[in-house]
């Protein structure tokens, strides 16, 4: 008989790495034998980096969603990816409920490292809703082994999954095509993400100028969503930055042709959301040196000196040695390149991804 699943969570646009993942799991869930699957798209309509934060705006797009409560009632598994703030989780309220009540098996997958931090902050009545909603949870699911404690609160430490990401299929290039790239003649460095300030988005562009002041040659663009708040400022800095490029939002064989074309990619992150982030995986796919913060699940999947080279939070000048190690040091950037393409080829592919929530779905409780 068939299990029908009910996806509950964003799916692209805004592509963010939890609406890619959705995208993920819903078309290859489709194509496994035995399987059902439909979806109820939350994603909101504007970008902002005021995530988690309430608005008139924003309850309304959600509580219409509730109207589609109704799909539920014929799924066998509902999967949700809430977001991690009491209005991100409170926002699904409904869907936990009807999903206790009709003894739906309901999994929760949380893609960061906030939820549990965000049960600690909270007080009195909103505690006690958080933790009932959360409770009703009969799987939990989480981006690595040491986020595990954002779902321990809640449910018992059986009922927790681990769940690495993945990237794409068409993004793993071929091996001779790896080798023509790896080379670091020169800088050709990369930001793949929202601009977002705590993404460390201020932090490169700073370092881009430092690079600029030096005389050091190098290239750089920058690929992901303005937050509004920041555009007028983002902008500025792209106005002084020489060799500097902001390329918009990329996709499919846009977003390919960036990843091939660099050999740096710098996430000087420290997102209070942050979990495990998908572009790390994906610079890894192609081949590329990996610039990073020691942040939320990042330590799981990166090594440093192995995957690229930890930089500080909050330190331009961090990001610039960084970056001219790799161009000092090129044998053991090239060995690096080398090495994250070998690992993701082995352990991040989509099959394996979607092969180990099948084996989640199908664990008896």
């Amino acid at each position: 008989m068939n299990k029908k699943v009910l996806i509950i969570g964003p799916l692209p646009e805004p592509t963010t790495g939890v609406s890619l993942a959705n995208k993920v799991v819903s078309q290859n869930l489709a194509k496994r034998k035995g399987y059902i699957v439909n979806a109820i798209n939350t994603s909101y309509y504007k970008f902002d980096e005021s995530l988690g934060l309430f608005s008139l705006n924003k309850l309304f797009f959600y509580l219409k969603l509730n109207c589609f409560v109704y799909k539920l009632l014929k799924a066998d598994i509902v999967y949700v990816t809430p977001g991690q703030t009491f209005f991100g989780v409170v926002k699904y309220a409904l869907f936990f409920i009807t999903s206790k009540m009709f003894n739906k098996e309901l999994i929760i997958h949380v893609h960061g490292n906030h939820i549990g931090k965000e049960y600690t902050l909270l007080n009195g009545f909103k505690k006690k809703i958080f933790k009932i909603l959360l409770s009703k949870t009969s799987k939990g699911i989480v981006l690595s082994e040491s986020l595990t404690g954002n779902m321990s609160p809640f449910i018992e430490k059986d009922d927790i999954y681990v769940l690495y990401n993945f990237v794409e299929d068409y993004l793993f290039l071929d091996k001779e095509t790896i080798e023509k790239k790896i080379k670091i003649d020169k800088p050709k460095i990369i930001f793949l993400s929202n601009l977002m300030q705590e993404k460390g988005i201020f932090d490169l562009l700073e370092a881009l100028l430092v690079l600029e002041a030096r005389n050091i040659a190098y290239e750089a663009k920058i690929a992901g969503q303005i937050d509004s708040k920041n555009k007028i400022i983002i902008e500025s800095y792209f106005e002084r930055l020489q060799f500097t490029e902001y390329v918009g939002v990329v996709s499919g064989e846009s977003k390919k042709e960036l990843l091939l074309w660099a050999n740096i990619f710098t996430l000087p992150t420290y997102y209070a959301m942050e979990g495990q982030p998908i572009s790390i995986l994906e610079n890894m796919a192609t081949a590329n040196v990996i610039l990073t913060t020691n942040h939320a699940g990042i330590p799981d999947v990166f090594q440093d000196k192995v995957n690229g080279y930890l930089v500080k939070k909050n330190d331009p000048k961090s990001i610039v040695d960084a970056i001219l190690r790799c161009q000092s040091d090129q044998e053991n950037a090239i060995s690096i390149m080398k090495n994250n393409y070998k690992v993701a080829k082995s352990k991040y592919r989509v099959k394996n991804f979607i092969d180990n929530i099948l084996n989640i779905f199908e664990k008896e409780q």
